[in-house]
């Protein structure tokens, strides 16, 4: 296989001058690297939010930090880890690993935080820092408010005889690559009857990102015979055309070496998707619907509930509820979900993008724990994940389509554009009960997303070129 790729090269201003509109999105904060997220404004996120978990804090302990693979991340890692260490923090750094891996030994340590740096599925010249809190879920929207905060009276304050930040302390920061050996521990565990994956041979695309040490590693020590696809970390081509946005070298290597299945991680593996032996694609409302249907035959979930996101298909929805299930739905983005499963109790939820939430064994979306569980399932239900998935459901024919629109405040406030919202309520009017409309702000992108599902494609296509055009006109100029 070939790639062609460009270097990334990031430009570094002299003066970081900070958005108006909130800094934190649905997933941390995220930008173009070396640009926004440069090394003097990690230094002072780091300070800030050193004083915040300080204060929060009455034993303060350690800040875990973690990176993926791409070329900016060495430096907001190194760069952030200076202001924590200015604000009296000490820091465990892991160096690469998956997102949940932060998450996980945040809550497994005396950590009172983490730290991931990681764009996730985005393209390798952006970047973003993720927060999470002492029990490994994301951190609390009124302590982001006050780092922010602390951020901007800093950045303020320059110009004037207030420096930005005094030193409170001489942190320590120390290297603890050797503590992704408990993650993986952690993993196995959460396999409580199946451990042996012998016999099976399971395809791995890594996307030349966080997940290309941990995940083969752990499906080796399972029995797996394991092939791998973009198996190094590559800042220059973290994502591009590989990993979980992109199934086409999955799929064919899965047939080419007939494997039982292959996984595509994103680039901080916080996500997975799953294909079958034939090549087909089991996303993240296939696996919700399998998961969720072995813990209601154990009992294990309470009210037969499932919470998903407005983008889960309807015939995922509508399968689940012919067998005595309930499906809530919230916005897009995995914080969503997780907020609402703690407010119902529910014990699984997820998107259909592959971010997956078991509460049975963690607080935060774990694409290689699934990976793992999707691989267990199938090896105690004695039959191929082909044959699972053709005793679920048929999808109804679902398109998104992205525009990107780089004005902020324009595409903050799609929703006051009135050429877009008549487009939509012709559609929704036109379509009724057979279709449906979501059109929406991305919070880790500079796109808004377009996504029309109908009964045939004709409908599906037609309605998503109509309103893609609109948006383009009036909102991508």
């Amino acid at each position: 296989m070939s790639y062609s790729h460009q270097t990334v090269k990031a430009k570094f201003p002299q003066t970081t001058i900070l958005p108006p509109t909130p800094l934190f999105g649905t997933d941390g904060i995220r930008g173009k690297a070396g640009e926004l997220l440069n090394a003097s404004f990690a230094l002072e996120l780091g300070y800030a939010a050193g004083e915040v978990l300080r204060s929060a804090n009455a034993n303060p302990g350690p800040i875990i930090i973690g990176q993926d693979s791409r070329n900016s991340s060495d430096m907001l890692a190194t760069a952030i880890a200076a202001g924590l260490t200015s604000a009296g923090m000490e820091v465990w750094h892991l160096g690469l690993c998956p997102t949940p891996c932060v998450a996980a030994l945040t809550s497994m340590t005396e950590a009172v935080g983490g730290i991931m740096i990681s764009a996730s599925h985005n393209p390798p010249e952006d970047n973003g820092i993720k927060f999470f809190s002492s029990r490994g879920t994301k951190l609390a929207k009124e302590l982001t408010v006050q780092i922010e905060a602390k951020l901007r009276a800093a950045y303020e304050s320059r110009g004037t005889e207030k420096a930005s930040f005094a030193l409170q302390g001489w942190g320590k920061h120390y290297y603890r690559s050797a503590l992704v050996d408990d993650y993986v521990n952690f993993l196995k565990r959460s396999l409580s009857t199946i451990t042996n994956f012998h016999g099976m041979r399971i395809v791995l695309d890594l996307a030349w990102g966080a997940s290309v040490e941990v995940a083969p590693s752990i499906f080796e020590q399972l029995g797996a015979r394991v092939i791998s696809l973009h198996d190094r970390p590559d800042g220059d081509r973290i994502n591009v055309n590989c990993g979980s946005t992109h199934l086409d070298f999955l799929q064919q290597a899965v047939k080419e070496h007939r494997a039982d299945l292959g996984f595509a991680f994103d680039g901080d593996a916080d996500r997975v998707m799953a294909v079958d032996a034939k090549g087909r694609v089991v996303d993240g409302d296939y696996i919700l619907y399998l998961w969720g249907n072995l813990l209601k035959e154990r009992g294990q979930l309470p009210e037969n509930l499932i919470i998903a996101t407005v983008m889960a298909n309807l015939g995922f929805e509508r399968a689940w509820q012919q067998i005595g299930g309930r499906l809530k739905r919230t916005a897009v983005g995995d914080r969503y979900v997780q907020e609402e499963m703690w407010r119902s109790g529910a014990m699984l939820g997820g998107e259909q993008s592959g971010h997956i939430l078991c509460h049975h064994h963690s607080f935060s979306g774990d694409g290689v724990q699934t990976a793992l569980h999707l691989t267990a399932l199938v090896c105690q239900s004695g039959v191929s994940l082909v044959e699972l998935i053709d005793g679920t459901f048929q999808t109804y024919p679902q398109l998104l389509r992205n525009v990107r629109v780089e004005d902020r405040d324009r595409r903050c406030q799609w929703q006051e554009c009135e050429p877009l919202q008549r487009a939509i309520a012709q559609a929704e009017a036109a379509m009724g009960e057979q279709g449906r409309v979501l059109v929406r702000a991305s919070g880790t992108e500079p796109v808004i997303r377009v996504m029309v599902e109908a009964v045939n494609q004709e409908l599906t296509h037609y309605w998503t070129d109509r309103l893609v055009n609109v948006v383009a006109q009036y909102l991508a100029v």
